[in-house]
C-alpha cells in the first residue's frame, strides 16, 4: 500500500444547465433503513481519458439526471426523506497517479494501492450520506485511468448507478444525449401498508474479514452439467458461485447443525412491473432469502445446494406480487444482519461492463458493496483477460477466515 495518488482539484460539479427546483419523493424500497449506506466502487480503464472530459460529460449528464446533483433531506426512520433538486452537484475530484497502472498489477487483487486513494474523499463539513453521488478521475502515466465511484443506494441500485455512468459516456463519446432517458417515476413502485413499526434496526459490528477467491468457468460448467443431469433443469453461474460460498461460509464458521442459516439476494423486480418504463432508475429489487439448518447445508453436496437457492428463486415472482398488495406478516425489506446471514451481490451483469466513454471498456471492476455489520459475498468479473468469475467476501471473523479460505479452494 505505499502508492499514493495527488488530488489535483476538488470541487462540485453542477449541471451544464438549469434544471428543476423540485423535491422528490422517494419509493418505499427506497427508504429501507438498511439503503442508507454508499456503495463504493473502481472502474479501471487502461486507455487515455482525461479527466476534464468526464467532467464535462457528467455536468451534461446531470441536466438529465438532476436528482443526483440534489440533496437527501429528512429522516428514514420518520419516513419522510425525500430529495431536494437544488442543483448543488456532486463532489468530483481530479487526481494524478505518478506511475503506470502496470506498477499497482492494473488493481488485481491483492490491491497495491489503497481504494481509499481512488475514492473521493468528502470535506470534513460534509456528509457523505447526503450526497447521492461523488466522483474521482485518477489518470495514470500510461495513458489509463481509474473512475472512483460513492453512491448512496438510496438513490438507486446497480441497474441505476450503470444506467447513470453509461449516460456520462454517452455524452462523453460526443452523443447529443443520453441512449437511455432517465425516468424518475417513484410513484409506480408499489407501495403496501407498512406494518405498525417496530424497534429500529440494530446494525453489530461483526469485525468481518476480507477474502477473494477466482472461480474457474469450467468448475462452474462442471456443476451445471451435474445439476442439469440430475434434476433436468438449468442453472446459472450465480446459483453455482453462492451456493459454494454459502456452503463453503457455513462449514468454516461451525454453527450447531440445528441452527437456522439464510443466504439472501436482491433480484431484480423491473420485469414483474409492466407499467414501469425504461430508464427507470430507482431501487427496484426484492430479497430473495433461500434458508435451511447449517446440517443440511454443510452436509448436501453442492447441486443440492444450489438447489436450495433456485427453489428460492422460483418463489420471487409470487412473494413479490402477494408483498405488492400488502399480504404479508413480516416486511420482508426489514432484514435481520445477524452472523448466520449471507448477503449476495452481482456486479457482473449490472451494466459497468458496457460503459465506453470512448476508448473502450473498462478492463477490471472493483466493487466494495461491504458494510461492518452484513456479512457479503460480491461476484465480479476478474481483470481482463481472465475468465471465470470472482468471488470478493467480508463474511467471517477472523477464526474462521483459514477455514473458509480452504473450503473455497476446495474443488467443486
Amino acid at each position: 500500500m505505499g502508492f499514493s495518488v495527488n488530488r489535483i482539484t476538488q470541487s462540485f460539479v453542477r449541471p451544464a444547465e438549469s434544471t428543476p427546483v423540485v423535491s422528490e419523493s422517494l419509493s418505499c424500497i427506497d427508504r429501507v433503513p438498511g439503503l442508507r449506506h454508499t456503495v463504493r466502487s473502481l472502474h479501471v480503464f487502461e486507455h487515455g481519458q482525461k479527466p476534464a472530459s468526464v467532467r464535462n460529460a457528467l455536468s451534461k449528464a446531470l441536466v438529465w439526471y438532476y436528482p443526483f446533483a440534489g440533496r437527501f433531506v429528512g429522516s428514514i426512520p420518520d419516513g419522510d426523506v425525500h430529495v431536494a433538486c437544488t442543483g448543488e452537484g456532486i463532489w468530483f475530484v481530479e487526481a494524478q497517479a505518478g506511475y503506470t497502472l502496470g506498477h499497482v498489477n492494473k488493481l488485481d487483487h491483492p490491491l497495491m494501492i489503497s481504494e481509499d486513494e481512488l475514492l473521493p474523499q468528502p470535506g470534513p463539513d460534509m456528509d457523505p450520506l447526503s450526497i447521492p453521488v461523488m466522483m474521482q478521475v485518477t489518470e495514470f502515466t500510461c495513458g489509463g485511468f481509474i473512475i472512483g465511484l460513492i453512491a448512496v443506494h438510496t438513490m438507486t441500485d446497480g441497474l441505476g448507478a450503470a444506467q447513470f455512468l453509461n449516460a456520462i459516456a454517452d455524452l462523453a463519446r460526443g452523443l447529443p444525449e443520453p441512449t437511455v432517458k432517465p425516468v424518475w417515476s417513484r410513484e409506480l413502485i408499489p407501495n403496501p401498508l407498512k406494518l405498525p413499526p417496530g424497534p429500529p434496526p440494530v446494525f453489530p459490528s461483526l469485525n468481518l474479514q476480507q477474502h477473494v477467491s477466482d472461480v474457474d468457468s469450467a468448475d462452474v460448467a462442471l456443476v451445471k452439467a451435474q445439476y442439469l443431469n440430475s434434476t433436468g433443469h438449468y442453472c446459472s453461474t450465480f446459483d453455482v458461485c453462492i451456493a459454494k460460498a454459502w456452503q463453503a461460509r457455513t462449514l468454516s464458521i461451525g454453527l450447531s447443525p440445528e441452527t437456522l442459516v439464510h443466504v439472501c439476494f436482491f433480484a431484480s423486480t423491473r420485469h414483474l412491473l409492466k407499467s414501469l418504463p425504461e430508464g427507470f432508475y430507482g431501487n427496484c429489487f426484492y430479497p430473495v432469502t433461500a434458508t435451511s439448518t447449517s446440517g443440511a447445508v454443510t452436509s448436501a453436496k453442492l447441486i443440492e445446494v444450489v438447489k436450495m437457492i433456485r427453489d428460492a428463486k422460483g418463489k420471487l415472482p409470487e412473494d413479490f406480487a402477494r408483498w405488492s398488495v400488502g399480504d404479508f406478516k413480516k416486511d420482508p425489506y426489514d432484514l435481520a444482519f445477524e452472523y448466520n446471514s449471507l448477503f449476495v451481490s452481482d456486479w457482473t451483469r449490472l451494466g459497468f461492463l458496457e460503459v465506453d466513454y470512448g476508448w473502450g471498456t473498462p478492463s477490471h471492476l472493483v466493487p466494495f458493496q461491504y458494510a461492518h455489520f452484513m456479512a457479503v459475498a460480491i461476484l465480479a468479473p476478474p481483470p481482463k483477460p481472465k475468465k471465470g468469475t470472482r468471488i470478493m467476501t467480508q463474511c467471517v471473523q477472523k477464526e474462521h477466515l483459514l477455514a473458509f479460505r480452504d473450503e473455497m479452494k476446495s474443488i467443486f
